[in-house]
């Protein structure tokens, strides 16, 4: 080898080394700022680091956490794809299931949906393991989430103004005496950059007194800041004697917290002390308090992860009596889920709980529902567009006259210097003082957005080897009767098939059951709400509904099947609500309103002809996916006569 080869190769192995050495010192100071949560240092470093190596996994796992972390869903969702489509979740397991959340959290539910769908099969070796019991939920909150999508509520919907909400971090709690109680994570000096140049950056608790329906300038409570101490979260007494607040170190990614009271001496707050522990148990993070009236008593909502939860962060009350004794916490556990549930708002005078969640059906990240206490806790409800979105939404709670209501959230349109879903502000909402009934175009452009509502049967049904037109059966107990039979299709449909093959089959079956046909009962429940408004104003409106079946017996057997499908429907709609839909149905309504359904069976003369019609081939003639999707009824047009 020549001389001037020999210096050209050993240049190389010199730079090389120096460039290694300068990759690992920015990974290993990227992990350090992720682990103390300065995630806007963590990603500044990564990035110096893909400039020298882009295509080494761990790297782009670890910015992608971090894009995570830092709220940046969009890009976070193009690594976490990078990496999934590198290592297919065997290096990084939960990779597929975090780049179906992060393209959740864009809005794109047809996407996210194909993700999790792909996570079900890719995580069903272990169905009782987190990755496939989250993966499952969330094909059924994107299914969710793509009917609801655009429901917006008749609210004014604003964010507070600049001086409360800044680029950073704010959080509403309370209105107390005409002031916003809220906290915020703000610095003296901070960069375009979102750099904090001070050492003291931390979330505190600030008030803003109300006047005449404006806010004035933002005070930090001076009592309740401490050094390098997070604190927020604040609830007062029933009596206004006290008050509660979240007392909150870091701990990496998280902050660990314990529940602290003040009492109130005028304007200020007086002998701090920590809640004992039966409250703040020992080795638990225990935060955002609120108190409420309940049976008489009052009552300490909080959340924490204590022992006895069901997972994460779960919903815990406690009854106060004397102002400082504190029975045993409750675990509220119809409501808890192996996700977090957090800020808890309880609304006494309809005996009300709102909370967030990211378990529940909802359109991304954090949700907020309500559940009404009536001898148990309802089934969650979420409050929809606009207070829900597919970012965080949390800290719901409403004023103490009931007209208006705040939330804090990170949706587009936050206020930020970098990235557009960082940073979380204060939303109100209320409902307008005098609101303009919508015109019967937007009534009838709002129906018709539902459709088509399609429902699905099971074979031959309803009445069986009848040759009726008409039926005396019920959709809602048909469906009930159908879905019982889910395991019946899956073990049906899969015959014959092992392994992968057979769980594919079964899978197929369950998503379909998932996509269609329960979904088919909840979009026709939201269109009969919608149709049910249209009538009480005397409406004359005629739907037009078509019915299909599968091509397994003859023609003229069909259309009258189909016939029969229908007829269930229209008895669906007779029994809704004590009956409301009867008297339009027949024509006897006092106001006038007319409701008549045109009738268009099919049969199978429009059935896919790839469906196998052979009787003694059930699993695919009765049991398979195509099969099943043919027998169905479809309203499919909504006229105003």
């Amino acid at each position: 080898m020549s001389r001037f080869y020999l210096i050209v190769l050993l240049l190389f192995l010199s730079f090389a080394s120096s460039g290694q050495q300068e990759l690992k010192k920015y990974l290993d100071f990227a992990q350090e700022k992720y682990d103390e949560g300065d995630y806007v240092y963590a990603l500044q470093y990564y990035e110096k680091a893909m400039k020298i190596d882009s295509n080494t996994i761990d790297i782009l796992w670890g910015y992608a956490e971090t894009l995570r972390a830092y709220k940046d869903y969009r890009k976070a969702a193009f690594y976490y794809g990078k990496v999934y489509g590198r290592e297919k979740a065997q290096l990084f397991p939960s990779s597929l299931l975090q780049y179906g959340l992060m393209t959740k959290q864009t809005g794109d539910y047809d996407q996210a949906l194909e993700l999790f769908k792909l996570g079900k099969k890719k995580y069903r070796q272990d169905r009782r393991g987190y990755l496939y019991m989250k993966s499952r939920a969330e094909v059924q909150s994107c299914v969710w989430a793509k009917s609801n999508e655009g429901d917006t509520a008749n609210y004014i919907f604003e964010a507070l103004p600049k001086h409360i909400n800044t680029p950073n971090a704010e959080f509403g709690h309370r209105i107390h005496k005409n002031q916003l109680i809220f906290s915020s994570l703000r610095a003296d000096s901070i960069s375009t950059n979102e750099e904090v140049y001070d050492t003291t950056y931390s979330t505190h608790l600030y008030r803003s007194a109300m006047e005449n329906g404006e806010y004035l300038n933002a005070n930090q409570i001076e009592e309740l800041a401490f050094d390098n101490i997070h604190t927020g979260n604040g609830t007062y007494s029933l009596d206004g004697s006290r008050f509660y607040f979240s007392y909150c170190g870091d701990d990496g990614q998280n902050y660990k917290c314990k529940i602290l009271v003040a009492y109130v001496d005028g304007e200020s707050f007086v002998d701090i002390d920590t809640l004992g522990r039966i409250i703040n148990s020992e080795n638990a993070n225990t935060t955002m308090p609120f108190i409420g009236e309940w049976i008489g008593s009052e009552v300490l909502f909080f959340v924490s992860d204590r022992e006895g939860g069901r997972g994460g962060m779960d919903l815990w009350y406690s009854f106060i009596k004397d102002g400082n004794q504190y029975e045993k916490p409750i675990n509220i556990r119809t409501l808890n889920t192996v996700d977090n549930e957090l800020s808890p708002f309880w609304d006494a005078e309809n005996q009300t709980l709102y909370f967030s969640s990211s378990w529940y059906n909802g359109f991304g990240g954090y949700d907020v529902f309500k559940s009404t206490y009536n001898t148990a806790f309802s089934e969650p409800e979420n409050l929809m567009e606009p207070i829900n979105s597919p970012a965080n939404d949390l800290y719901y709670f409403e004023t103490s006259k009931g007209d208006s209501a705040f939330f804090s959230s990170n949706r587009l349109g936050s206020n930020y210097s970098k990235n557009p879903t960082c940073c979380s502000d204060i939303y109100s909402v209320r409902k307008p003082l005098i609101a303009l009934p919508p015109t019967i175009e937007e009534s009838f452009e709002e129906l018709n957005k539902r459709l088509p509502v399609t429902l699905y049967f099971h074979n031959d049904m309803p009445n069986p080897r009848s040759t009726d037109t008409v039926s005396n059966v019920n959709y809602i107990d048909s469906y009930y009767d159908y879905i019982s039979r889910i395991d019946n299709y899956k073990n049906e449909y899969s015959k014959g098939l092992k392994g992968e093959k057979s769980e594919d089959a079964k899978d197929d079956i369950e998503d379909f059951f998932t996509e269609y046909v329960k979904q088919g009962v909840q979009d026709l429940n939201q269109f009969m709400d919608l149709l049910k408004d249209e009538l009480e104003k005397g409406r004359k409106i005629e739907l037009t509904v078509k019915g299909f079946a599968s091509p397994l017996a003859k023609s003229d057997y069909n259309v009258k099947l189909t016939k029969r499908r229908i007829a269930s429907m229209v008895n669906y709609l007779s029994s809704y609500e004590n009956g409301f839909f009867v008297p339009y149905l027949s024509g006897n309504a006092e106001n006038g309103g007319l409701l008549s359904i045109v009738q268009i069976p099919f049969g199978d003369s429009q059935s896919d002809k790839i469906v196998s019609d052979n009787p003694n081939d059930k699993k695919n003639s009765v049991y398979s996916r195509a099969a099943a999707s043919e027998r169905k009824i479809e309203i499919q047009s909504v006229d105003l006569l």
